[in-house]
């Protein structure tokens, strides 16, 4: 991971939840893992317009904050999956929750994203 040129701020719940889900994929991704998309080229396949560069960077991140956990196979060439810790399992109905919010409020959302 890089050097932060500004110190972490954890005073709060809200500060913890942003440093740990902070990332244009990650809630994506575990919920993709969730559903079943373990391994790197299924999660690439579900997330075309991310870069293989960002989204192993993120997937690092999560590993590294213990919401999922990389299986490395000793196979040729190398076969690695992806799968939730116990703590990340607890995010997806969290996750669920903030998508349902959003299709609940999908044509106000768009409404103002799109101005």
């Amino acid at each position: 991971m890089h050097k932060r040129k500004m110190p972490i701020n954890l005073n709060c719940g809200l500060d913890l939840i942003a440093e740990v889900l902070y990332g244009k994929w990650k809630i994506r991704l575990l919920w993709f893992i969730n559903e079943g998309h373990k391994r790197p080229s299924e999660l690439q396949r579900k997330i075309p317009d991310a870069s293989r560069r960002v989204l192993n960077m993120q997937l690092n991140e999560l590993e590294a904050h213990e919401l999922i956990v990389k299986k490395i196979y000793p196979v040729v060439p190398p076969k690695v999956e992806y799968s939730l810790t116990e703590l990340g399992k607890t995010l997806i109905p969290v996750i669920d929750k903030l998508g349902q919010w959003a299709d609940d409020h999908e044509d106000h959302l768009r409404h103002v994203i799109l101005k």
